[in-house]
């Protein structure tokens, strides 16, 4: 108990340094446009915020954060208006990234006071209110801060302050409003925004200072996706047209865009208006936006197009994703130069046939799509972790093969030379179809503009555009396979050959690492350790196969028992690694600080931290085993339990520093904050879901 109380003594004197120290980051007085009140007459005041160097407050609607708030104590019969927001900045962190909407260096908050008409002239009033703002730079803290000012009333009209008065006026002569020299027109698809500014005729547009690159809009609502970039067009003289990214959160019933479309210059001839006030309804068609989600479309017309599709589709062999199965391709033409030309002639144009039928069919599923009303981009397939598990799958298990783990035999091919002959060209198809599927993602150089236009362009033109990429791709096979000089130039097959095919694996590793980082980014760490599982019961199955059912002079029993082994740990690495989807109910984990902790506590929440690290087994179970459980999930949802996360994957000296408070050394750590309780829960360190739920309260 000494211990405990003796910690929280030096707590509690850390904490109050802490905020004699911060205090001062921010800085808040009121201050007011008059040197006095006039009965009945609206006066401006102003909150005014003094920044200390890399500190920031924020915005009505701050993305992340909390918006600055005054709470007004004032004499009988005065009322106060809202806030007037000035333009606002996007705030970035140290690494550039977008962390908020807000202000920094000096700022004045405007707001309309309305005295009563009855008011006493002589005497003196008295405003007051509680301002509250969130300050930030490395860390989050929040201000608070009693303003009050003074004013007499008289019978005069008041005259300006002689400090405030101009830049409260300038102040609000630059707060963001419609203005008549501009036309804006707003359509929303699934995943953007396109808002479109055009100047109205007679509108001088030169002297502005509108730069497209400053260009950047605000909402007041969570419909945009506040840390997201924004794409713009300059149009020349006849405007902008600024793409704008929804919000994954945004619900679809919201039916107007409004906000601010902040610009480094004026939106006003002879005026500083940097913010452009907007308040639109979405237009019926999205087809506008949908064509804004693709790149820009090929300049030179449809030929310049055809050109550009071709060049990209050939220089798609070169393409890490593409690569692997060009070596693939090149071993089989290598396997063939000892036959007749008619043959290798064969599998080159039947190569091509799948390539280019993958390609129609892609733009055909396109086609449909758009037309239903999806916004689709190329290597959209990629964005499926489904997809991209089978990918990974079929990529390790064509890796293990040409690493002789096992061999496809003749049996499983082919039964008698008629219909082996048959299997190999279609063999040779479904590797053109292969070469499609890994290319998609793929955006080679001159590729990326040809494919803006065959998303955008009609249906015909589009196939049209997909035809040209995919007899790009296939071109370099077709002429090795057509010109029979190209084919004798190929070395003859010997021994050789085992050692390149061998060596021909390690693309093909190399893709399936691609593919697990792509992964990463879809699912969370747990769900990603169980696809990595999956897939050694994958190669697992590959290597059964090749172990007992290839292998030189098996029995029949013997290949019967690894046929069936090596289906079981397929079926069961596909199942065990198979990506589920997204629960919109899953636990989002905040990460841990003290100054989190302390102040979710003061906020009245039971706050939950889970200490753990990624090389921590017993930490990987507890998650799959509670914070997966629907019982769990509905009550941490129910009593808005925070959720902290202290990582301690990589070496952090403020999470050894607490564990070792607590007298422990190592993880899992699971504590639970009650409200009202000056200790933590400690949970063991074996979770189930009944013990969590009773620590938090159920």
């Amino acid at each position: 108990m000494p211990f405990r109380l003796g910690r929280l003594i030096l707590a509690l004197v850390a904490a109050l340094g802490l905020a004699a120290g911060l205090s001062a980051q921010v800085k808040a007085t009121l201050v007011a446009a008059e040197t006095s009140v006039q009965p009945g007459r609206p006066i401006t005041v102003a909150l005014h915020l003094e920044h200390q160097p890399k500190w920031h407050t924020y915005w009505s609607y701050p993305g992340t954060g909390l918006p600055t708030s005054l709470t007004w104590t004032l004499p009988a019969g005065w009322t106060a208006g809202e806030i007037q927001w000035p333009a606002p900045k996007v705030i970035l962190d140290q690494t550039g990234a977008i962390t908020g909407n807000g202000y920094d260096g000096d700022l004045l908050l405007p707001v309309t006071l309305t005295p009563p008409a009855n008011a006493t002239p002589g005497s003196t009033i008295e405003l007051s209110a509680v301002a509250d703002w969130l300050m930030c730079a490395d860390q989050c803290i929040p201000g608070k801060a009693t303003v009050r000012l003074s004013l007499p009333i008289t019978a005069a009209a008041p005259a300006a302050d002689p400090t405030w008065g101009a830049k409260i006026s300038a102040t609000r002569a630059a707060l963001p409003r419609p203005a008549p020299g501009w036309t804006l027109t707003a359509a929303r698809s699934a995943k953007n925004i396109l808002l479109t500014i055009t100047p109205t005729a007679g509108t001088a547009t030169a002297g502005l200072g509108l730069n497209a690159s400053d260009l950047r809009f605000f909402a007041d609502n969570a419909l945009v996706d506040y840390a997201a970039v924004q794409r713009v067009r300059s149009d020349g003289a006849s405007g902008f047209t600024l793409r704008v990214p929804v919000s994954p959160d945004a619900t679809p019933d919201l039916t107007r865009l409004t906000g601010v479309l902040v610009a480094s210059g004026s939106w006003i001839s002879g005026a500083a208006v940097p913010g452009l006030r907007i308040d639109l309804p979405f237009a019926s068609v999205t087809n506008g936006a949908a064509a804004f989600d693709t790149e820009p479309v090929a300049t030179g017309g449809l030929a310049g197009t055809i050109a550009l599709a071709l060049l990209g589709g050939l220089i798609l062999n070169l393409m890490p994703c593409v690569f692997p199965v060009l070596g693939m391709k090149i071993l089989g033409f290598v396997n063939q130069s000892g036959h007749s030309r008619g043959k290798v002639a064969a599998h080159g144009i039947v190569f091509t046939l799948g390539v280019l039928l993958s390609f129609w069919t892609l733009a055909g599923v396109l086609a449909v799509l758009r037309a239903g009303g999806d916004q689709l981009g190329w290597g959209f397939q990629l964005q499926s972790p489904v997809f991209v598990f089978t990918l990974t799958a079929l990529m390790l298990i064509f890796a293990l093969n040409l690493s002789g783990v096992f061999e496809f035999g003749l049996r499983a091919t082919s039964v008698g030379g008629n219909l082996q002959s048959k299997t190999g060209l279609i063999g040779t198809f479904l590797t053109g179809v292969l070469a499609t599927v890994v290319a998609t993602p793929c955006s080679a150089p001159f590729l990326a503009p040809a494919l803006g236009a065959a998303l955008a362009l009609p249906i015909v033109q589009s196939f049209t555009v997909f035809t040209a990429i995919g007899v790009g791709l296939s071109t370099p096979y077709l002429l090795l396979s057509v010109f029979p000089r190209a084919v004798k130039i190929l070395p003859r097959p010997g021994a050789w050959m085992e050692t390149f095919k061998q060596f021909m694996a390690f693309p093909l590793y190399a893709t399936v690492m691609y593919l697990l980082w792509v992964l990463a980014g879809q699912v969370d760490e747990s769900a990603l350790l169980t696809v990595g599982f999956g897939l050694v019961l994958v190669a697992m199955a590959a290597w059964t196969y090749g172990r007992w059912t290839t292998a030189p002079g098996a029995s029949a029993g013997r290949r019967r028992f690894g046929l069936a082994a090596a289906a079981l740990l397929l079926t069961a690495g596909s199942a065990l690694g198979w990506p589920q989807p997204d629960r919109s109910d899953a636990i989002v984990w905040e990460k841990w600080s003290p100054e989190a902790v302390a102040k979710l506590r003061a906020e009245g929440r039971t706050v939950y931290v889970d200490f753990t690290a990624r090389w921590c087994a017993t930490c990987q179970a507890n998650k799959r085993l509670v914070f997966h459980a629907d019982e769990v999930l509905k009550i941490f949802a129910a009593k808005k339990i925070a959720t902290l996360r202290a990582d301690w994957t990589n070496q952090d000296p403020q999470i050894t520093a607490e564990l070792a408070a607590y007298g422990r050394s190592a993880v899992p750590f699971n504590q639970v904050w009650l409200p009202g309780k000056n200790e933590p829960v400690i949970l063991p360190e074996l979770l189930t879901a009944e013990i969590v739920l009773s620590a938090v309260g159920r």
